[in-house]
């Protein structure tokens, strides 16, 4: 087990940990539910009446496999996947509707849904995808809605695309590879592993470039069928062992079939962007590798953190385990050490509030800056880098768990939601952590009142005796 093992799953602190940041909160899983049955439900009654077809409906993607990941961003949303079935017997030419008709049905049916204010739908792009109708809702979510055929005594099923073209598609075959592949044993920590994929892909891919969910998510099943579970232990060392499965498979060829149907290559990325993953994966193998042979929870942190970001946690102040592991790297090696000592300073109109290592509690709306007040003390060449890491169901619900703050010797941000947050600020030194400091920042749940608030209009009425 590697010395991070904690800070990617355990169930002691779940909430502490990179499975937990990662993953929707249970609020937000709740909401989705709501919306999708309902939006699932509406459909089917509706398309039946359109195209006089009886209507099915199933729950694929990631949502169905368990591998859901929050956004990476304020700006991204949650994915979620419902298949519309168009039943009718024999093949799907044997019906009397087109590839287009069932596309133009379901587009036509979610813009009659979004024009109910009572739905929380927001909008529907136009055109559709090519592969599927989207609909966004007001939780930070969309719905992607492909159109299928479907034969029940053949339990078989063909994706109408925008080319007018029946595709070869079944996502109900590749969730069976994924029940038969990985034993329910297993899968827990599977789901962990697709997750962590997923994460680490949308912090850095753009949206037109990332690798596919389903593309990740295959890449890592059949990657762990390979794995000699025996030797391994904790997910920092099961994600290494997996890249390096990943990693040698893609060097040899970039075609990643479908298990469910071999004739379909799932790595449908242009050359460029199949390179760019192939790199890009190097390099995760390469932080991983680096991340398993650290000596500290917080240097692995400092590691695993290149490719997690914000939602990479950082160890408590009072783990006492970390306070063993600190204490016997520092009698072991003759290291240099730096402890950042950080001056706080937070304004709002004419107030101005003031920490060391800390502030709080502040208001919201607070511009809040962040000083390494001994950069003096530097050795030279040394590299200052700050993390915003938000917590809480503020944090949550507009999904920024943190992000990057830059590079130097200061920094600023806002303060925007109630609770505990922390700016980190780390120091290296020909790429070796040398000290690294939590500013915790506390704000209060209400912003701060003006300090001499108008007079109410009633008094204007008073006359001078």
């Amino acid at each position: 087990m590697g010395i991070a093992a904690s800070l990617f799953f355990n169930t002691d602190e779940p909430e502490i940990c990179l499975d937990w940041r990662v993953r929707p909160s249970g609020e937000q899983y709740n909401t989705q539910q709501e919306r999708w049955n309902d939006l699932a439900i509406y459909l089917r009654d509706d398309l039946a009446k359109r195209s006089g077809c009886a209507i099915a409906w199933w729950l694929q993607g990631s949502y169905k496999f368990g591998t859901q990941i929050r956004p990476a961003s304020p700006d991204e949303e949650f994915d979620i996947d419902v298949g519309i079935y168009f039943r009718w017997a024999g093949e799907p030419n044997d019906g009397e509707h087109s590839p287009l008709d069932l596309k133009t049905f379901v587009q036509e049916s979610l813009v009659r849904y979004c024009d109910d204010d009572g739905n929380d739908a927001s909008e529907v792009e136009d055109p559709p995808k090519a592969r599927c109708s989207r609909v966004h809702f007001d939780d930070s979510f969309h719905i992607d809605v492909p159109s299928y055929h479907l034969d029940s005594d053949r339990d078989a099923r063909a994706l109408a695309t925008a080319e007018n073209e029946w595709e070869n598609s079944d996502p109900k075959a590749i969730y069976e590879w994924w029940k038969d592949a990985i034993p329910q044993s297993d899968r827990p920590r599977c789901r962990r592993l697709v997750r962590y994929f997923k994460m680490w892909a949308a912090l850095r891919f753009g949206e037109g470039s990332r690798p596919s969910s389903i593309l990740l998510t295959v890449l890592v099943g059949e990657a762990f069928e390979e794995l000699d579970k025996d030797k391994l232990s904790g997910d920092d060392e099961f994600l290494a062992a997996t890249l390096r499965v990943v990693v040698d498979r893609l060097q040899q060829s970039a075609i990643v079939k479908n298990p469910a149907n071999k004739e379909e290559n799932l790595n449908r990325l242009s050359q460029e962007d199949s390179s760019s993953l192939l790199d890009k994966l190097e390099g995760f193998l390469s932080i991983a590798e680096r991340g398993l042979v650290t000596t500290t929870k917080t240097a692995a942190a400092d590691v695993w953190s290149e490719a997690f970001d914000q939602f990479f946690p950082i160890p408590e102040e009072d783990d006492e385990e970390e306070a063993v592991l600190k204490a016997a790297q520092n009698r072991a090696l003759a290291t240099l050490i730096f402890n950042p000592l950080v001056n706080v300073t937070a304004t709002v109109g004419s107030r101005t509030f003031t920490g060391v290592d800390g502030i709080g509690p502040i208001p919201k709306g607070c511009e809040i800056t962040f000083t390494l007040a001994n950069a003096h003390a530097l050795p030279p060449g040394a590299e200052v880098r700050w993390m915003v890491r938000n917590s809480g169901r503020g944090a949550e619900e507009v999904n920024d768990l943190g992000h990057r703050a830059g590079e130097g010797i200061s920094t600023s941000r806002d303060s925007a939601y109630h609770g505990d947050h922390y700016m980190d600020v780390s120091v290296r030194l020909n790429g070796r952590l040398i000290g690294s400091k939590r500013v915790k920042v506390l704000v209060s749940g209400l912003g701060l009142p003006k300090r001499n608030p108008p007079r109410p209009a009633w008094t204007t009425l008073r006359k001078r005796r």
